[in-house]
């Protein structure tokens, strides 16, 4: 799964140190790297041999379809449904289709959710899969997630609250200034929740590519958040850019202390 070349970012993202901003709990930590997938895995049991079987397997589907359909890696635009593709290929083009944009901007939101899924349907009780900074979880109690903005003044100030009657959930983040994905917008996080993590990630990658600081940081974050109004699917969306914050849909803001 080879991608464009992305420029550098602050090396901050790239050594993923936001990882160490979490609560301590009983869930048991485990990383797993394979190539571009980046996962860090909260469990209530130790996942590390079952989760890594599962990376290789997702990613060999993935990698598979994509030497029959090149264009599944590299178009900007949404596919056609193929319903004869493995269940993740599947999740991807439809979140694709849903907000606009091609599959793969699914793929890091896709892989969580499979990985995370499967692990649950497996026995595990609560997890949190994290791939680059897009979270599926599945937790018996409300939780608050971070949000982190790069060099907002807002980033890892505020958070969300997720209820523990909307898991399982997919939390996912966009930037145009933080991480390697592409974005053709400027904001410094467009963070998406929704009950599918692909479409999650799928739907922030289009918020974020509405943000055009050419019509100021405001209307820019309106503009965003009037689209993520448009997709269906999602429980809401946050959009920061430098200290601009707008909100849509079922959001819960909180807090975070210093």
């Amino acid at each position: 799964m080879k991608t464009a070349h992305r420029p550098k970012k602050p090396e901050s993202y790239r050594t993923r140190s936001y990882r160490q901003f979490h609560d301590q709990t009983d869930l048991i930590a485990v990383q797993i790297k394979i190539q571009e997938t980046d996962l860090h895995i909260l469990a209530s049991r130790d996942v590390k041999e079952r989760a890594t079987e599962l990376v290789l397997q997702y990613r060999l589907q993935i990698e598979n379809y994509i030497v029959k359909h090149p264009l599944f890696l590299a178009t900007l635009d949404p596919l056609p449904l193929d319903f004869l593709a493995p269940p993740l290929i599947r999740e991807m083009l439809a979140a694709g289709q849903k907000a606009g944009v091609g599959p793969m901007a699914a793929v890091a939101g896709a892989i969580a959710e499979f990985v995370g899924k499967t692990l649950v349907a497996e026995g595990v009780s609560e997890i949190i899969v994290e791939n680059g900074g897009d979270i599926y979880m599945q937790r018996d109690r409300e939780c608050s997630v971070a949000i982190f903005a790069g060099q907002s003044p807002l980033s890892r100030k505020v958070g969300l609250r997720l209820p523990a009657a909307l898991m399982p959930v997919g939390v996912c983040t966009s930037s145009g200034t933080v991480g390697h994905s592409l974005s053709f917008g400027k904001a410094d996080a467009a963070v998406v929740v929704a009950r599918s993590t692909a479409l999650a990630d799928a739907v922030a990658t289009r918020i974020g590519n509405e943000v055009d600081l050419g019509l100021g940081a405001k209307k820019a974050v309106e503009r965003a958040l009037a689209r993520a109004g448009e997709i269906a699917g999602i429980e809401g969306a946050v959009v920061i850019c430098g200290d601009v914050l707008g909100a849509f849909g079922a959001i819960e803001l909180v807090r975070l202390a210093p």
